[in-house]
This record gives structure tokens, sequence and C-alpha cells, in this order.
């Protein structure tokens, strides 16, 4: 009886997402661009750049986290795409803010070499090309505005089924009883 009901709701996943990626629109942080329209050009550059579709879903979403942790952002984020996304991606957004405070801690006051604690982890310079080349250069005022609908197939498949899931024997098996 739960199993059925769980697939249901399992696979309104994405339309949930998505409605919560609406709210970061108008939320500027002091920035140019609201934190939609950087979710989207972050992704867009990934996009641009040829990485695979977890890849660019992992940068739509590395800010999703803004909104109900504020205080921990890249862990809600991480936690949210931790089923779906490759230990290495899950690394990499789990500590992109630690990686971003390169550019700014040290104005707040802080230890802006906060990231080179993790330089001996494989994840090190894969996380700092994500914040260089996709992250840092993602709050264009310039650019075109982008819409959320342009990334929807690409959230859709990689949110279809979770690879590192306690349920994803269970809902691998119910959903192929299920036809669906």
């Amino acid at each position: 009886i739960i199993m059925p009901e769980q697939i249901a709701f399992f696979k309104k996943l994405p339309d949930r997402i998505l409605s919560h990626m609406e709210l970061l629109t108008d939320d500027y942080g002091g920035f140019a661009i609201d934190r939609l329209q950087h979710s989207l050009q972050t992704a867009h550059r990934a996009a641009e750049a040829g990485e695979d579709d977890e890849y660019i879903v992992c940068a739509l979403l590395h800010d999703i986290g803004d909104t109900l942790g504020s205080a921990n952002h890249a862990d809600v984020g991480a936690a949210i795409l931790q089923p779906f996304v490759s230990e290495e991606n899950h690394w990499m957004i789990k500590h992109h803010a630690i990686f971003q405070g390169y550019n700014f801690f040290h104005f707040l006051g802080g230890d802006r070499n906060m990231r080179d604690q993790y330089r001996e982890n494989p994840n090190f310079k894969r996380t700092a090309r994500f914040i260089a080349k996709y992250d840092d250069p993602a709050f264009d005022p310039s650019m075109a505005k982008l819409d959320l609908s342009l990334f929807e197939p690409q959230l859709r498949r990689v949110l279809a089924a979770p690879k590192n899931s306690m349920y994803k024997e269970a809902l691998s098996e119910i959903s192929a009883l299920s036809g669906s």
C-alpha cells in the first residue's frame, strides 16, 4: 500500500523542485541578478561547455538551498541531489560554498583559503573548476533572461530514478511491476 503511493509521490519530485526553484525569483541577495537567474546562468554555462545532464542539473540546483538553508545552503542542495548523482558531483555541490568563499571570506573576517583543507581530496580540482568556470561568472546582468523550462528535460531525466537511495531497489521493482 505504501510503496505505490510513494512511487506516485516520487514521480512528482521534478515538479516540486521546479516550483521550489521559482522561490529564487526576485531574491537578489545583493547581487545584480536574482538567484534563479544565477542558477539558470550557471546551468547554461555548464550546458554550453558540453557537461552531461547530471552535471547540468547539479549546476542548476547548486543554490536551491538558499531559501530553506540560509546558513548551510550547500548542504541542503547536496542532500536533495545525493540520491540521483555521482559521489563526485554530490561532493562538488556539498562543498561549493567553501570553495566560493575564496572570493569573499576575507572581506567578512574569514579565511579565504578554507578550501585548502580539502586540497588532497580527489574532488578538489573538480569543485574549484565548477566555481571558476560556471558559478562565479554566472552573475551577468547583461545576459538575456533564461527560463527554467530550458532545463526541465535534463532535470526530469536525472531525477527519474535514484542511484543512491535506500528505496532504490523497492522503487525499481514496484515501478517495473506497475509498468510505469
